[in-house]
């Protein structure tokens, strides 16, 4: 399915001042009629002159005004939730001056006032989204939105906001984008950014382009036959349809102008002749590329496999048909990965029974180790769901050709209605072996800081990319998160526009079990020692993950918001030693004082 408008687009857009020294993006040598030029170099947009306004709001009946405290109400580094009478606002004050946006994380509606507050910056407590507060702008991920920002202003000694009504209710704001200048101008076979694969990375892509000012041509082509939605909920909230978890509307696809071709899967890419070809021979000529495909999931390889009501969750129909089978039914999941665990999670109360199948002898051991992976798994069995460890599934059986039953290795013969695999994944980049662009030993395709490939102009990005990673020397690591995804596709974007970025986010994941929430933050791959505060039996603890004597990552469950906040020390370059864990606990929840943990070093 493409989305391309009718008629001719013409739009005018501000430039930022650092966008007019670009290099020049038009593919094929066409140019857009609306053009000027800077230093000699043709441009595709058109200035806007913007006139200072002493009121911005321009409907006086959507505008509140309120006083909300003292100036002295509020010490420097606090935060507070102030009501307008129509809603609500965080009022920040850092270095002696007050701000005020949005008081709800635009991602799943956390309240910023529970969060970590660093540098100019408000860090959500529940999956660590980054918001500045002078201008509201999302700063670090998931997440697509910005916080609405609020005038503030001082008068004898009260501090009054004034704020938008619509802004105050929505809680969110879209940044400005551009639009593509003249998409007449185009031919369907030629685009000046392709973007293989509609997921986080490549949707950040697209969006970060257009906020940046980009006004040529993009197309985004997936396997799926969805426009990009919040995939973490295929396993957390799995009778969710496709609509309700859309990360935009269709609209806003037209609205900017960003074309997205479902169903269409890459076969192969021509990087000299900068050409993607597709399964149906189709092909698309781009200018800049990226590649963000993500992983496949992996299947049983037992005999057996083929049978009916076996399923990998990879689409929202995988997963509503999984909970309408599974309902009162008989369900063994394979693999205690994220994924099975959420999935058994979220079938436990709906299935007769909920069997799981691992090769390990305790869940996530090797991600969160030994002792908090025996917490969760009495978690799990506390809520019906039986276990068997350290054996591998032989056979499946099937009766009428549905699945009967599943054999272990162990000689345990399990009834099922239903099974799910979750035995991980394997990066998506068959189609690019023979392409030129570097791929590791594992499939994985190699970037540097910049979500640079080593052939110019081809960028990828997510799940199937192995890149240098700030916080551990700049070891190069795969990170399959959600929120850092959507970095990498902003990183790649601002890099196709020349701009130098480098990655340097902190990684930061979370997963939702029976009404708990684990949150995690770091990057804690080879670790050696776990140091845990807080009580596991009561699903109350922080665990500190150390490699040598640094931490390397934390997670917590119960102890908001300290995963966030171990996060803004290490984004901030700081080492916390595994002696610092019990003082780190302390400072923070006893005093809120960190400055011990803000500058450079140890």
């Amino acid at each position: 399915f493409l989305f391309v408008p009718a008629v001719e687009v013409k739009i005018e857009v501000v430039i930022p001042e650092k966008e007019r020294s670009k290099e020049e993006m038009s593919p094929n040598g066409k140019a857009s009629p609306l053009i000027y030029k800077v230093n000699g170099t043709a441009r595709h947009y058109h200035l806007e002159e913007h006139p200072i306004a002493s009121n911005p709001y321009h409907n006086p009946k959507d505008v509140v005004e309120a006083s909300v405290c003292h100036v002295k109400d509020l010490e420097n580094g606090q935060m507070r939730e102030v009501d307008l009478g129509c809603g609500k606002a965080l009022l920040v004050k850092e270095s002696g001056e007050f701000h005020a946006v949005g008081h709800k994380c635009p991602h799943y509606g956390a309240p910023l006032v529970k969060g970590v507050l660093s540098k100019g910056r408000v860090r959500c407590p529940w999956h660590g989204a980054c918001f500045s507060i002078s201008t509201g702008d999302i700063e670090d991920f998931p997440g697509l939105d910005s916080l609405p920002r609020f005038q503030v202003k001082i008068e004898k000694e009260r501090v009054y906001i004034r704020a938008s009504k619509q802004a105050l209710q929505t809680q969110r704001r879209t940044k400005m984008m551009a639009k593509c200048i003249s998409l007449s101008n185009y031919n369907l076979s030629s685009t000046n950014v392709l973007i293989i694969g509609a997921g986080a990375a490549g949707l950040v892509c697209a969006e970060t382009l257009r906020q940046e000012g980009f006004s040529d041509r993009i197309v985004m082509c997936t396997m799926d036959r969805h426009l990009p939605y919040d995939r973490p909920k295929l396993s957390k909230s799995m009778d969710s349809h496709p609509e309700q978890i859309a990360l935009r509307p269709k609209e806003f696809f037209r609205t900017y102008d960003i074309e997205v071709l479902t169903e269409m899967q890459v076969a192969a890419v021509d990087i000299k002749n900068k050409t993607a070809v597709f399964k149906d021979g189709f092909k698309m000529e781009y200018n800049k590329l990226l590649i963000a495909t993500g992983n496949t999931p992996k299947a049983l390889s037992c005999k057996g496999k083929e049978v009916d009501n076996v399923f990998n969750i990879r689409t929202p129909e995988d997963a509503n048909r999984v909970v309408k089978l599974a309902t009162s039914k008989n369900v063994v999941i394979v693999g205690a990965s994220f994924l099975g665990m959420e999935v058994a999670a979220y079938l436990a109360e709906r299935a007769h029974s909920v069997s799981l199948v691992e090769l390990e002898e305790v869940p996530f051991r090797k991600f969160f180790g030994e002792r908090v992976g025996r917490t969760v798994m009495k978690m799990f069995e506390s809520n019906r769901v039986k276990f068997y460890m350290q054996t591998e599934v032989l056979e499946l059986r099937e009766q009428e050709g549905k699945l009967k039953e599943v054999v272990l290795k162990s000689g345990k013969v399990l009834r099922a209605d239903v099974c799910v695999v979750g035995v991980g994944a394997v990066p998506a980049t068959g189609f690019l072996k023979q392409s030129g662009v570097n791929i590791d030993s594992k499939g994985f395709i190699v970037v540097n800081k910049m979500m640079q490939t080593n052939i110019p102009g081809v960028f990828a990005a997510g799940d199937a990319v192995t890149f240098p990673l700030a916080l551990r020397n700049n070891k190069k690591v795969n990170v399959p998160h959600w929120q850092m995804a959507h970095m990498h596709g902003r990183i790649a974007a601002l890099n196709m526009l020349a701009h130098g970025t480098e990655i340097s986010t902190v990684p930061y994941l979370w997963t939702a079990m029976f009404g708990k929430s684990i949150r995690y933050a770091g990057h804690g791959e080879g670790f050696d020692d776990v140091v845990i505060q807080g009580d596991l039996d009561e699903l109350k603890f922080v665990a500190f993950y150390t490699k040598s004597d640094e931490v390397v990552a934390v997670a917590s469950v119960n102890y908001d918001p300290i995963v966030s906040k171990v996060a803004e020390v290490l984004a901030a370059g700081r080492t916390i030693r595994k002696r610092d864990c019990c003082w780190f606990l302390f400072f923070f929840f006893r005093t809120g004082d960190m400055s011990w943990l803000t500058g450079k070093g140890s």
